[in-house]
């Protein structure tokens, strides 16, 4: 008779919660690494419009005005952006935290699957010698006289 672990399908419960925690972590990683480059990007263009703006020779009042409202909304969204990165960096850590979590619910579970497995073994092979010890001796009784 094989071996049977009486808990597999809540070692299959804890393998789903697993994956699942994979795929949150996977998510959050690249929504972070979205939200940095569009960081980037951001960050790129308010220096590109600071650099204009200390050419000041090249343009009249209008647009030196148009050009500071400019960089101030990118500031505005500079400062947005990286609160967003915070704010995913976190959420990355919690995903983590999770998986971490969840892993570790399913080792456990998996060691003691190992563990059974092995007393199992050792119950069935106790089994199959005692089987044999009881064959032998009944086979090679010595004759009664």
């Amino acid at each position: 008779m094989p071996f049977r672990f009486k808990m597999q399908k809540v070692l299959d419960y804890r393998e789903q919660l697993e994956e699942e925690a994979k795929a949150r972590l996977a998510t959050a990683q690249r929504r972070h690494q979205e939200a940095r480059e569009q960081l980037e990007q951001l960050q790129v263009a308010l220096r590109h419009a600071q650099d204009r703006l200390c050419d000041e020779a090249l343009m009249d009042a209008a647009e030196r005005w148009l050009l500071e409202r400019y960089a101030k909304g990118l500031r505005g969204d500079v400062s947005a952006a990286s609160l967003q990165v915070r704010m995913l960096a976190q959420m990355v850590e919690e995903a983590r935290n999770l998986l971490a979590a969840r892993a570790m619910d399913k080792k456990l579970l998996d060691k003691l699957r190992e563990r059974q497995k092995r007393h199992y073994a050792r119950e069935e092979q106790l089994k199959e010698q005692r089987f044999n010890d009881e064959i032998a001796t009944l086979r090679y009784k010595a004759p009664s006289f």
